[in-house]
């Protein structure tokens, strides 16, 4: 496992910071969740919380029952250990997606700076399979990684005051979907009826950090059943084991 030469920063005095080469590619995505994994089975009994991102992995300790001083020599230690056999099984989920009009509002614009159709870019979005990073910006965001070059585009010169729960965007390298309503400058090109952050919920966000995502193109029609579905509480997120 201790193929990255990893950087070691303090958070307060409660927490490490563990950084990774400033890039966003699926091998470093496994090394961060493989070492997390590692941590836990380690050295669970320490450990609050631990937080994922795209190249960096915070951990927060018990300092009640574990000194600060020894903390990084511990990681460091799992870092260059043996690997051990743990058994991790993620889910790819599959989304749907209404890419008609009335959702896709930038749709139009981004067809023709891209110079292709909208059936293109929907087929695009929805033919690949992404990977989900982390979890952050608002609760329930997922950052997604696996975007085709072909669909890159910049942000909005000028931010939606307004965007929809669900919307489904699209800016530099990333797509993502929008937990609940707020502002944003990303690209919207469709809406997902499903709900990606629910306090009523155990966990409150289905996905975690090393799972799959896929967005299911669906008409309005469709889209209006699985919204019914999901406010009445009957709808299952179709999703898959791997790993």
């Amino acid at each position: 496992m201790n193929k990255y030469k990893l950087k070691y920063k303090p958070l307060g005095s409660i927490a490490v910071l563990i950084e990774w080469p400033k890039e966003i590619k699926r091998d470093i995505l496994e090394n961060i969740n493989l070492f997390k994994h590692k941590i836990l089975a380690d050295m669970g009994e320490y450990v609050l919380e631990t937080v994922p991102a795209y190249n960096s992995l915070a951990v927060f300790f018990d300092t009640s029952k574990i000194k600060y001083s020894s903390v990084v020599t511990d990681l460091k230690e799992i870092y260059t250990s043996k690997d051990q056999k743990l058994l991790t099984a993620y889910k790819l989920w599959k989304i749907p997606v209404c890419y008609e009009s009335e959702f896709g509002l930038d749709l139009d614009d981004l067809a023709k700076t891209k110079k292709i159709t909208k059936d293109e870019i929907i087929k695009i979005h929805s033919s690949q399979v992404y990977d989900i990073y982390f979890i952050g910006f608002l609760p329930g965001f997922l950052y997604l990684g696996g975007l085709s070059k072909k669909l890159e585009c910049k942000r909005k010169n000028r931010p939606r005051a307004k965007v929809n729960q669900g919307d489904v965007a699209i800016a530099g390298n990333q797509t993502g979907i929008y937990p609940r309503t707020s502002p944003g400058g990303w690209n919207i090109i469709g809406n997902s009826p499903l709900r990606f952050f629910d306090v009523d919920q155990s966990p409150p966000c289905f996905s975690v950090s090393g799972d799959k995502l896929k967005f299911v193109p669906v008409s309005k029609k469709d889209y209006d059943r699985i919204k019914k579905e999901v406010e009445s509480g009957d709808y299952v997120i179709e999703s898959e084991v791997y790993g």
